[in-house]
């Protein structure tokens, strides 16, 4: 039976989320946990952990693993302008990139910031994106260890000891939390759990060698070590907003939103605005657990006080089931794929216990009410 949270729409379906006896979901109990926090102490935690690691020779102090979205450019920002840090940004490169997101990531660079972009084997990267489309629904598979694991490796290899990743996915939007230490600290454990799943060196195949798989490693946790690296999240210090974030950036540069107003499968125009493939990968959200772009973006809001339940339902009714058809012929091009084998690659990861075939119709089988 899928139960959906009473206070923020989130279903049962999510991995990992958990519910309380009166169907309130985890991420909604933490948005109540925070209202508790001693943000100026957290502000005072984070102003001592820096002056102990702030460089003193004109060195990178910090990097950002940075999208040139609103979230990794707002603390990219705050870092270098508000606690004078000198940050390096680091950029996994998207796998299909919009004109949007290089006119966001240009826009923060002209305001003064130095750039690190990886763009990984092309050939690799699209074989891999094909691949996990077809196993896991996933196209972002592979992006997302190397998102993961590029700004360590930089870490470790030019001696930067500390890396600010935004939020603690898990306890902000409902998930496992390893321990609390993990609010506030990313170690190996969470990286292989949570964000990459499986180890690389299991991808091998006929078109990807060991060598290809380079940008996708994490460094050994005894050389994070060694090096004195610590990956923290902005979002434990402060308190996480997407919509405060973009409200933030948007004051500060010239950052520029979907051209068409919003984007597929969602009622906002700011989030995820970087790849041509998101639209997909959220719209796959929405095929294995039965919910999508939107309810995910009402849910973030209404934990943050910024939406209410009713307009959030309406918002989810409207836009949660739609077809991103904005970039679908690029889409299919990079994965090299016909709209017939690319609908059947979507049915072939529609989950049994949520989805029901009715003639030629597709129907979820619970509500979001």
């Amino acid at each position: 039976m899928i139960i959906v949270c009473k206070k923020c729409l989130m279903p049962s379906s999510r991995p990992r989320v958990a519910f309380s006896n009166d169907e309130i979901c985890n991420a909604c109990l933490n948005s109540v946990e925070k209202r508790n926090v001693d943000w100026q102490a957290r502000r005072r935690e984070f102003e001592e952990l820096i002056k102990t690691h702030r460089s003193k020779s004109g060195h990178y102090d910090c990097i950002v693993p940075w999208s040139g979205g609103k979230d990794s450019s707002t603390i990219a920002y705050r870092l270098k302008y508000e606690f004078g840090l000198n940050p390096l940004l680091v950029t996994f490169s998207p796998l299909i990139p919009t004109e949007t997101g290089e006119h966001n990531r240009e826009a923060l660079r002209q305001a003064g910031f130095d750039h690190l972009m990886i763009r990984p084997n092309q050939r690799v990267a699209r074989h891999l994106a094909r691949r996990f489309f077809i196993e896991r629904g996933n196209p972002k598979a592979a992006w997302d260890a190397g998102v993961t694991s590029t700004p360590v490796q930089v870490a470790v290899r030019y001696g930067i000891p500390l890396i600010f990743y935004a939020e603690h996915g898990e306890s902000e939007y409902g998930g496992r939390v390893l321990s609390e230490e993990h609010k506030k600290m990313r170690d190996f454990a969470e990286c292989m759990e949570h964000l990459i799943g499986d180890d690389p060196q299991n991808w091998m195949d006929d078109v990807v060698e060991e060598r290809d798989l380079a940008p996708y490693l994490l460094p050994d946790p005894a050389e994070i070590d060694q090096a004195s690296v610590k990956i923290l999240y902005f979002g434990y210090f402060f308190r996480w907003s997407i919509y405060e974030n973009f409200d933030f950036i948007k004051d500060k540069i010239d950052f520029r939103t979907a051209p068409s107003g919003r984007t597929d499968g969602t009622f906002t125009n700011y989030d995820s605005l970087d790849d041509k493939i998101d639209d997909l990968y959220y719209y796959m959200q929405y095929i294995k657990f039965g919910f999508g772009r939107a309810l995910r973006d009402a849910a973030r809001l209404i934990q943050n006080g910024l939406l209410d339940r009713e307009k959030a339902l309406e918002y989810v009714k409207q836009y949660d089931h739609e077809f991103p058809k904005t970039y679908i012929h690029d889409v299919l091009e990079y994965l090299k794929m016909t709209p017939g084998e690319f609908a059947e690659v979507v049915d072939l990861h529609r989950n049994s216990e949520i989805w029901k075939k009715a003639g030629n119709d597709w129907q979820l089988q619970f509500e979001i009410a």
